[in-house]
């Protein structure tokens, strides 16, 4: 058969096997020499095409998507994807080239091909991963999935395309149909269950908590058991990952918040109020009957007068009527410090800017303590940022701890060590 008449692969090979033999070589080594050149040819054609791939195709793509308004070209590029595509074209390139160099060498053809198919599945795999990630990075970005577990649906879905990954590579090695696979990895499904246990648990819990939409990220939780008190930053399939407040991150296998407790602040974040709820203890023997020229006294405070005036007035007729004897204090209505006091908490937090007046807002007694009478704040902030929250609670309590002693009340304290030396110098001047 003359060179014209052949296939242009037969003609190319016999082409340069013929100018092999003008060269002189022998006719034992001439084909082995013939594939060798061609395969550094063919090699170095390959190259150049990934080269201009590359310098130019890619580059142009990257130019095309920084000046798009459009994020998903920009997230393409960050995942590889045109880098993953670039391989497969080179790969697909690969098996007419196979067919060509060694077509004088028929039993190396088909182990090629198998390799380069193993190849091309990994390709297919690298290419939808590219594509997956850069749909989750877009998702992201969407009010509708903010603060969802995408990074363990992405990994579903990896181990998902893996799996199907290794049934083709299975049956391309072996030629044998993926039910065959299929069956044999039913007969392993014990050692399965085994090695993968953690994962499996971890896919399970993933679903659970994205369905209840138990934690998102961005969530601040807290899980003292495992040290756990911030931030959730990422949630994997295996793992959800906590940054402390102290910057420490703590990382908690998935399936520990379905089968242990924590504590989610979500809601206090979302309802757009912090509680405080802190108390002033009040020294017991400081409390007393208010008399005229205290409530005098403390009708200066603008806050308290029309509270006092009301009061007052409502006493007065409600004595005069029932106990027209006052010489015993006891008898009949009065008004204490602490109770006057009580009233002038709630007053001013009540117009204080900072505090949350559409929530729970009360100033309550709660039960005697060796620690004296403690008066509890029961509020909530308007601002939940922890900086902003602390300088209010701070604001608000110093103000009444120095306020305090303008209604002749006293903030319990336990014995300090001036107060034990002043006793002890007293005791001494009385036996002096």
């Amino acid at each position: 058969m003359s060179l014209m008449k052949m296939d242009p692969q037969d003609y190319m090979y016999e082409f340069t096997h013929a100018k092999i033999l003008e060269w002189g070589w022998p006719e034992t080594s001439s084909h082995l020499a013939t594939t060798f050149g061609l395969m550094i040819v063919l090699g170095i054609l390959l190259f150049g095409l990934q080269f201009l791939l590359w310098k130019f195709f890619l580059n142009f793509l990257v130019k095309v998507s920084k000046n798009s308004k459009n994020q998903f070209d920009d997230y393409l590029v960050r995942n590889k994807m045109m880098l993953n595509l670039s391989r497969l074209i080179l790969i697909y390139a690969c098996f007419p080239v196979v067919e060509l160099v060694f077509s004088h060498f028929e039993d190396w053809i088909s182990p090629l091909e198998k390799f380069f198919n193993i190849l091309l599945v990994v390709g297919w795999l690298m290419v939808i991963n590219s594509l997956l990630r850069s749909l989750r990075d877009l998702f992201k970005t969407q009010k509708a999935f903010e603060g969802k577990p995408l990074n363990s649906y992405l990994q579903v879905i990896n181990i998902l395309l893996v799996f199907i990954g290794g049934v083709v590579i299975f049956t391309t090695l072996t030629g044998k149909s993926p039910w065959a696979f299929l069956t044999a990895m039913g007969a392993a499904s014990a050692i399965l269950m085994l090695v993968f246990k953690d994962t499996i648990l971890g896919f399970v819990a993933s679903i659970q908590v994205a369905t209840n939409d138990m934690v998102r990220i961005g969530d601040w939780i807290e899980m003292p058991k495992y040290g756990a008190d911030g931030d959730v930053v990422e949630i994997n399939l295996n793992t959800v990952k906590v940054q402390n407040w102290d910057k420490t991150i703590t990382t908690i296998p998935t399936y520990y918040l379905i089968t242990d407790s924590f504590k989610n602040w979500r809601g206090m974040q979302d309802s757009g109020g912090r509680r405080i709820k802190r108390a002033v203890n009040i020294k017991i023997s400081s409390i007393h009957y208010v008399n005229s020229e205290e409530i005098e006294e403390l009708k200066k405070i603008k806050l308290l007068a029309p509270f006092i005036e009301k009061r007052q007035a409502e006493i007065d007729r409600y004595n005069s009527e029932n106990f027209p004897d006052r010489s015993m204090p006891v008898n009949g209505r009065n008004m204490t410090n602490v109770g006057l006091f009580r009233q002038y908490i709630k007053k001013y937090v009540e117009n204080h800017p900072g505090v949350h007046q559409n929530m729970t807002l009360m100033v309550r007694q709660l039960s005697p303590t060796e620690l004296g009478l403690p008066l509890e704040l029961y509020m909530f902030s308007t601002d939940i940022n922890w900086t902003t929250y602390e300088d209010l609670m701070s604001d608000v309590f110093d103000h009444l701890l120095a306020a305090v002693k303008f209604f002749n009340l006293e903030v319990f304290e336990s014995p300090a060590s001036d107060d034990i030396r002043k006793l002890g110098s007293f005791k001494e001047f009385q036996l002096s």
